[in-house]
C-alpha cells in the first residue's frame, strides 16, 4: 500500500488479510506504533505486540471471519459495521483436555454452536494513516466466545 492508498481501500485490504489468517501480511499493513483496541476497552500498542496478539487469536479462534457489510468514511477513519465469527479450539474449548488428561465437556449452556462455531454483530473504528492502519478498535458483545473460553459471568 502506497501513501495514496484511500482508507476505505486500506481497511478492508486488512479485513481480507485477517480473514485470509495471514500474520505476516496482516502485521505489513499496520503501522509501527499501531494500536488495536478489544471490544472490552483494553489496548494494545505497536506492530509487534499485536503480532504476538493476531497469532495467539488465530490458535484460540479457528476461522475467524470478519463480515464487513455496511461503511462509512471521514478523513483518514473509517467506520465498519458487520458481524464477526469463528470456532473457539483455545483452552476449555471442544476437543480440549483438562489437568488430568480427561476430555472437557462444556456445559450445555456455554456451547454457541457445533464444535465452538460463534458469531456476533460487530463493528470496528479504523485510522489510516500514510496507507496504513495506525489504530484498529473493535466494538462487540463477544459474551458468546467468552462462555466458550469458561468465563462464568452474565
Amino acid at each position: 500500500m502506497t501513501g495514496n492508498s484511500q482508507p476505505l481501500e486500506v481497511a478492508m485490504d486488512f479485513i481480507k488479510r485477517i480473514n485470509a489468517g495471514d500474520l505476516n501480511s496482516l502485521c505489513e499493513l499496520m503501522t509501527e506504533g499501531h494500536i488495536f483496541q478489544d471490544a472490552l476497552g483494553k489496548r494494545f500498542v505497536g506492530r509487534e505486540t499485536m503480532r504476538q496478539g493476531w497469532t495467539q487469536y488465530f490458535k484460540m479462534v479457528a476461522d475467524y471471519q470478519v463480515h464487513a457489510e455496511e461503511f462509512f468514511q471521514t478523513d483518514g477513519r473509517v467506520a465498519i459495521f458487520g458481524a464477526a465469527s469463528g470456532r473457539y479450539v483455545g483452552p476449555h474449548g471442544p476437543g480440549t483436555k483438562a489437568g488430568n488428561g480427561a476430555p472437557v465437556q462444556p456445559s450445555a449452556e456455554s456451547i454457541v454452536g457445533p464444535s465452538g462455531f460463534w458469531e456476533v454483530p460487530a463493528a470496528w473504528r479504523a485510522v489510516v494513516q500514510d496507507g496504513k492502519i495506525a489504530e484498529w478498535r473493535v466494538y462487540a458483545d463477544n459474551q458468546p466466545l467468552r462462555k466458550l473460553m469458561g468465563d462464568t459471568t452474565p
